[in-house]
């Protein structure tokens, strides 16, 4: 019956498909190579079969991260797959959107279009910093994506993408400490087929793709995949009276495969992706008397109580350019019982920006300008094996060569002056201002001209240039061992080598920034400073001011009490003279926090080598146990490593175990601030245990783990560059339950959760203070993914309709707020108390609802109507220190409730 064949694919696809189709969370059984291998020409038929399968279960999901083709039920890791039909109906545009169908997958966009970053468990970095490999994987047809700046996409011809958890370093050759995000392309086919489709949305969105293949002769076949994806900006910019966070975006992407019949196949592909946008929008969180003092010269910037209101102010418009071009060629030998694979890649990304960094339409900071080159050659080199009908080898090396280079400019625009003269003023009580202090500091120095109009001015600020080469090995292997009929041994190793070369030349040309506030000639000038300002407080005590007396003030009370006025004045000029020289009593602390861009001690240097090396062998066991046909047990032990990480950034500061060797050196330059060149290497482990069943018509899967990174690379914003910082040990527990269930004919439901309990074991010299014994913010503790699909037959095709929801329980959304902590002279933070105060008020909730109606009918032809984030829900992705302005505080909004139409058509 026509029906009843329908409703077995109908059954079948929607498994699938709802909610990342079933996703498998801890995947126990075994992972054997097949003993038949198929031709290794054959993987376009594989892939099609992976989304065409009728099948009452997820089972027949096809898993090939593993470097072996196994179904979904069959793999013994935690891995969830996303197929290519979730990817179309599910309305998964790019990376970003696929946090919606995988419960332990977060990803954001930062600072511009080129910032991607995900988390895993909730770990995660290398957003912004170009010095920082992720500690999240992503593989592209097995090419490894090295950057952020080069793991944007738009998802073309995509077939599936799995997401892998936890340590990744016996089956990938590139040491991945989090987890891995694999991402497979159809292959070209020998049978000729194609699809294209168009979307309208609103904000004058458009997204067109199309894909053909076919053969071009016996043993040859092609395809070609491209698409645009143009939308207007999310935000009006009120200011330039333009629209912000933008989509201007096309890609090209061509495959050739040889299958000439032999037992070599040869596999080419070329991309080319340009990404042409205004982004990102920032929106004021929290306004402070700098806030103030830029209204005062007319800029503006929202009111906190408005920041859902897609209104933003910004002075000129950001640029955003990434060109992401490169290709790979994928030999594989079949041997028999065996297959000898190659994949060599060459990828280059070109990413400019030119950004308002402080946000606001106040000409403060212009130009923010970086020029980042990515440049990145990868060679890996695998043998499989199937050994003695019970053993299934998996060898291999890995080899990559990256060179990174960074040019930018940061300086003062035409307001930052008058700009910077309000805040001396408010910070001083309107006792000192700009010119005042110009005119000092120079007498003092003997010249009182030197420093006359030099202050903050026009086109002063930050000269960058960062050089880095990366180079590193591994030797990889696992040896999967049938014990017995249902119980399988799994063994794994890699052993990986990681050398890196960096240098800096880094030109700070803020003059201000340069002084020296405890230099000894400006001494009387401290003096008289303590002097005026003792007095004014113990004046004002003696009146029961609860504040400092005015110069008012002060004189009538000397008039009125001469005795007791002398003593107070005595008593002022003794502490004054005790105190002149005393860096923790400078009266003149509270400017610091406008010496912005400080000088910059370049590397190497001969205190510091530019240089680090990084070698280690991690390991995986794992024993998985067939109960029945129906429920499989695993338990795991694996480990990870992610070798050290470069600060290329403006907050590249030496360590403060290296200060007294450059003191010694001559190397200090002046209010030389203290943190990290760079972040040592991540060693992760994580013991992991889980229960698959499959009925058939409901599966369900259960996953509990316990997971520590010791040495975490903390990447923090902190309104000047990054701090890149080593936990001493971050470590989360948790658990982790999908299902699926079909409870009658064409109707699928889905359900995921996943709970988490991370704690920094061991932080103490973070950015903001001792964070030991806190829970790491950004991560929620719960994280609940529902999913509901239907398809009911009507005339020459199907009526399908489709909701998703992803909850994410309230959290805060970073530690703290280095701008607030207290600081002694040399940086270091004297109270961190603020800083953590600071930050706690900002939390978010996610309540995020995809929902889709579409009529697909048999001769390939679809029409959908969708939307997301129907609920409209706003809230605030991450925050950071307003860019100078002090004690403000800035953020990133999420997007709003975006929908439309798609047409496509598939033969």
């Amino acid at each position: 019956m026509i029906y009843g064949n329908f409703g077995r694919a109908a059954f079948a696809r929607g498994l699938l498909l709802c909610g990342a189709a079933g996703t498998a969370l801890a995947l126990p059984s075994t992972a054997w190579a097949q003993e038949n291998p198929p031709p290794a020409g054959t993987d376009a038929q594989a892939n099609a079969a992976a989304t065409s399968q009728d099948s009452t279960s997820g089972n027949e999901i096809l898993v090939t991260a593993t470097k072996r083709e196994k179904t979904l039920q069959d793999v013994p890791v935690a891995v969830t797959v996303t197929t290519a039909d979730t990817i179309e109906r599910g309305q998964i545009r790019d990376l970003r959107d696929l946090q919606t169908v995988v419960p332990s997958l977060s990803v954001g966009q930062r600072q511009s279009s080129a910032q991607t970053n995900f988390f895993i468990r909730g770990f995660g970095n290398g957003a912004n910093n170009p010095g920082i490999e992720p500690s999240v994987g992503v593989f592209v047809d097995n090419v490894y994506r090295s950057r952020t700046a080069s793991q944007i996409m738009d998802l073309p011809d995509v077939q599936r993408i799995e997401v892998l958890r936890g340590p990744q370093s016996t089956l990938f050759g590139k040491n991945a400490s989090a987890g891995v995000i694999s991402i497979t392309t159809k292959s070209p086919s020998f049978e000729f087929g194609g699809s294209g489709e168009i979307t309208f949305g609103n904000y004058d969105a458009m997204v067109s793709k199309a894909y053909v293949t076919g053969p071009v002769s016996k043993s040859t076949a092609v395809s070609l995949a491209a698409g645009v994806n143009i939308r207007d900006g999310f935000f009006k910019d009120a200011a330039t009276g333009h629209r912000t966070n933008d989509r201007d975006r096309w890609f090209m992407r061509g495959q050739v495969l040889f299958d000439p019949g032999s037992d070599v196949t040869v596999r080419l592909i070329g991309d080319y992706s340009s990404i042409d946008e205004n982004c990102c929008a920032v929106v004021n969180l929290q306004s402070s008397s700098a806030t103030a003092a830029l209204l005062a010269l007319g800029g503006m910037v929202n009111a906190p109580a408005d920041k859902f209101k897609n209104v933003v102010y910004n002075n000129f418009d950001s640029t955003n350019e990434v060109k992401n071009y490169g290709g790979s060629g994928q030999v594989d030998w079949d041997l028999g019982n065996a297959k000898l694979t190659s994949i060599t890649a060459y990828r280059k990304t070109r990413s400019i920006t030119n950004q308002d960094p402080d946000f606001t339409s106040a000409d403060l900071v212009y130009p923010f300008y970086q020029n980042t080159h990515i440049n990145t050659f990868t060679q890996e080199l695998r043998l499989t094996a199937r050994v003695a009908d019970r053993v299934d080898v998996l060898l291999g090396g890995f080899y990559i060569n990256e060179k990174i280079s960074q040019a930018g400019v940061l300086t003062y625009g035409t307001q930052f002056r008058p700009y910077a003269n309000l805040l001396v003023q408010g910070a001083t009580g309107g006792a000192l201002s700009v010119p005042t202090l110009e005119a000092t500091f120079g007498a003092l120095e003997g010249n009182p001209a030197k420093y006359i109009g030099r202050f903050f001015a026009q086109g002063q600020g930050f000269h960058e240039n960062y050089r880095l080469r990366s180079e590193a090995g591994s030797l990889f292997g696992q040896f999967d061992i049938d014990l017995t009929d249902r119980l399988t041994l799994t063994l794994g190793g890699n052993w990986t080598d990681d050398h890196k070369r960096f240098r800096t030349d880094v030109v700070s040309t803020d003059v201000f920034s340069n002084i020296n506030f405890d230099a000894p000639q400006y001494a009387p000038f401290r003096q008289a400073l303590l002097f005026q300002g003792a007095l004014a407080q113990t004046v004002g005590t003696a009146l029961g001011l609860g504040r400092s007396a005015t110069a008012a003030e002060i004189g009538a009370f000397a008039g009125a009490n001469p005795v007791a006025f002398g003593q107070i004045q005595a008593g002022s000029l003794a502490y004054a003279n005790a105190n002149a020289n005393n860096p923790a009593a400078n009266p003149l602390n509270a400017l610091r926090a406008l010496q912005f861009l400080p000088p910059f001690q370049n590397v190497p240097n001969a205190v510091e080598p530019g240089k680090t090396h990084d070698s280690k062998f991690t390991y995986t066991a794992r024993l998985a146990y067939d109960l029945n046909d129906q429920f499989n047990i695993y338990v795991s032990y694996a480990t990870g490593f992610k070798a050290s990480s470069i600060n290329l950034s403006r907050d590249s500061r030496p360590t403060f175990a290296d200060r007294a060797a450059l003191i010694a050196q001559g190397l200090a330059v002046n209010n030389l601030t203290y943190g990290s060149r760079f972040a040592g290497p991540e060693n992760a482990r994580v013991i992991e245990g889980g229960i698959k069943a499959n009925l058939g018509w409901l599966s369900a899967n259960l996953a509990v783990f316990d997971e520590e990174i010791k040495g975490f690379q903390s990447n923090i914003f902190n309104g000047v560059g990054f701090a890149l910082l080593n936990a001493g040990k971050e470590s989360t527990r948790g658990v982790e339950f999908e299902s699926l269930v079909k409870p009658v004919q064409g109707l699928s439901l889905n359900f995921g959760v996943t709970y988490l309990d991370p704690k920094y074991d061991s932080f103490v010299a973070s950015s903001v203070g001792d964070l030991s014994g806190r829970r790491p913010a950004g991560i929620p503790r719960w994280t609940i993914l529902l999913g509901a699909e239907y398809e009911q037959r009507v005339g020459n095709g199907a009526i399908v309709p489709r909701v998703s929801y992803l909850y994410q329980s309230d959290t805060q959304l970073v530690e703290g707020l280095s701008a607030f902590a207290v600081r002694n002279p040399d940086g270091s933070i004297a109270d961190s108390a603020p800083a953590l105060a600071a930050a706690a008020p900002f939390r978010r909730e996610l309540n995020d609802v995809t929902a889709s109606l579409g009529y697909e009918m048999d001769n390939g032809f679809s029409v959908e109507v969708w939307a997301r984030n129907l609920l409209d829900d706003r809230n605030i992705e991450t925050i950071f220190d307003s860019v100078a302005q002090p004690k403000a505080v800035s953020g990133y909004p999420n997007d709003p409730r975006t929908y439309g139409v798609t047409a496509r058509f598939k033969w």
